[in-house]
């Protein structure tokens, strides 16, 4: 592929900072670990930030430290990777899935989410698709008539500020730092790249402590505590797991986290010029097109007018050297999930029509102007060439 969807920008820097993670022979939560928690949540704004293995760790983590079981229900998008859901069941809670606005916007419905809460309903999990944020003054609101808690999946928003309705308290905010408590992917496509790892924030001391402890068996003390001198021996108090970051992507993850924001920043102009490229493409339409606001712009998704239309559009595509993807299959549909689904989910009939047509478009700061203005060239063809099915006409 000539035109990669993801590409990552690691250079000399990143290679000798894991070079001298080698040299030192410590390789395990450490002295880089605790620096890479201590910029994330200065970047972030928030008290605590609790590096572990992944992002669905971290989100399993997170509902843990709130206290989510067997009998809470969770309001959660169908609209998002699996790992979202996977998580509530790693507690024993169930995933009550809500829809999303539309074409417009492919983030979860807030009149959907209040239909939704009921007598069980002990949280809400947002997403903050494509880097764009949910709207957290209202589901914020929803949440503190309910005494809910609220863990953002922002594992497409790292970097981007929440800008609400006016004199909103959430104004200004980093994505993540809003809630009860964030978390965040550093897999090899995200704006923060470290192969693996994951991230939770928080402003609440017993959370973190919980998430702290829990990343690692239940412990009470780390193996750095004891080689560094700080503990002598530990006790096992809590349930934990092995979910440990290592210091090989802590320092990845320091180099990365002094990039991101000329990154994000280089992903935003490349978003833009997409958007002034495709305007007025045939049976396209371009989702967060009205959103003025600031976005991480983790990817950039379209959607054709037909579902029918995309397997050939990607191939299209594909034979020009263009990577593309699909963001995402609906949750509930997947067959682990399929026999889950209570009658409160209802048909979330815009999750399904949405998903049927997205398709996701390379987006990353290695690529140029002209990279962008080639792929448009053959985004138009391809919604020209692609099957038309009988009776439509062209959608901007």
């Amino acid at each position: 592929m000539k035109y990669l969807l993801s590409e990552i920008d690691i250079g000399e820097e990143e290679v000798c900072a894991v070079a001298e993670v080698v040299r030192s022979k410590w390789l395990s939560i450490g002295p880089r670990t605790e620096e890479f928690e201590a910029g994330f949540a200065d970047a972030c704004g928030v008290k605590h930030a609790i590096a572990v293995s992944s992002c669905t760790a971290a989100l399993h983590l997170a509902l843990k430290g709130c206290g989510m079981g067997p009998g809470d229900e969770v309001l959660v998008p169908s609209y998002t990777f699996v790992a979202t859901a996977n998580a509530i069941l790693y507690q024993g809670a169930t995933p009550v899935f809500v829809d999303i606005n539309g074409p417009g916007d492919l983030n979860l419905s807030i009149t959907d989410l209040e239909a939704k809460v009921g007598p069980r309903t002990a949280a809400i999990l947002p997403v903050h698709i494509a880097g764009y944020a949910a709207d957290m003054d209202r589901i914020m609101d929803t949440a503190e008539r309910h005494g809910l808690a609220i863990i953002e999946d922002a594992c497409h928003g790292i970097g981007a500020r929440f800008e609400g309705r006016s004199g909103s308290r959430w104004t200004g905010r980093k994505l993540g730092a809003i809630g009860t408590a964030g978390c965040f992917s550093f897999f090899a496509n995200k704006n923060l790249v470290t192969g693996e790892g994951g991230m939770i924030v928080t402003n609440d001391d017993k959370l973190a402590e919980t998430a702290r402890r829990c990343r690692s068996h239940g412990m009470t003390k780390s193996s750095w505590d004891r080689a560094s001198g700080r503990a002598t021996d530990y006790d096992v108090v809590d349930l934990g797991y092995n979910y440990r970051a290592t210091e090989l992507t802590a320092a990845l993850g320091l180099v990365q986290l002094a990039k991101l924001d000329k990154s994000n920043v280089k992903r935003r102009h490349l978003a833009r010029r997409y958007r002034q490229r495709l305007a007025g493409c045939p049976f396209i339409t371009l989702p967060f097109s009205d959103r003025q606001d600031e976005s991480s712009h983790h990817i950039f998704p379209i959607l054709l007018s037909d579902g029918d239309r995309r397997p050939q559009f990607r191939r299209l595509l594909q034979e020009h050297g263009i990577q593309t993807s699909v963001h995402y299959p609906p949750v509930h549909l997947f067959t682990q999930y399929a026999g889950r689904c209570s009658v409160q989910n209802g048909n979330l009939d815009m999750t399904t029509s949405v998903s049927e047509r997205e398709v996701t478009l390379p987006l990353h700061p290695l690529l140029s102007d002209d990279d962008i203005d080639r792929i448009s060239e053959q985004v138009w063809l391809a919604a020209s060439r692609s099957r038309q099915p009988a009776g439509e006409r062209p959608c901007g």
